[in-house]
């Protein structure tokens, strides 16, 4: 296994979004090719993929560093793994990669949120040191 950076919004990477998303949900498309071209460029989220042996795409998260008032915030998003390769270590290889981004660019700690019936996600997130908020999560819909 091998955890990078994507730099280049390929039609490798287009094409390993269009398997993974389906698998962690329902509720929104894989990105659009000019979709995934601006996440590649973002100045604030850097999207890290998971390489099989064979070097085709396994896994992906994405972690976005930002700036507010009170200081640098990180956020990780879209942590996924082919279901063909759970169990092997990817997801927290990703995680830990997300994390070193984010200390790296001054946060001082890292958000993520996970479905509650997404069971090895959470036992994961919190075998690696995440810890519940007491905090009400509230989502906008335009």
């Amino acid at each position: 296994m091998q955890i990078e950076i994507a730099t280049r919004a390929t039609e490798e990477l287009w094409d390993a979004f269009q398997g993974l998303v389906p698998q962690l949900t329902s509720n929104n498309p894989p990105p659009s090719r000019d979709d995934l071209a601006a996440l590649v460029k973002s100045e604030s989220s850097t999207l890290i993929i998971a390489r099989a042996d064979n070097s085709s795409i396994i896994g992906a998260a994405c972690v976005t560093v930002y700036r507010v008032p009170t200081g640098i915030r990180a956020i990780i998003e879209d942590v996924i793994v082919a279901e063909s390769a759970r169990g092997l270590g990817i997801g927290e290889a990703l995680v830990q990669r997300c994390l070193d981004i984010a200390r790296g660019k001054g946060a001082k700690g890292v958000s993520l949120t996970s479905n509650p019936k997404r069971e090895a996600a959470n036992k994961l997130y919190q075998k690696m040191g995440f810890r519940k908020r007491e905090t009400n999560a509230y989502y906008f819909k335009f």
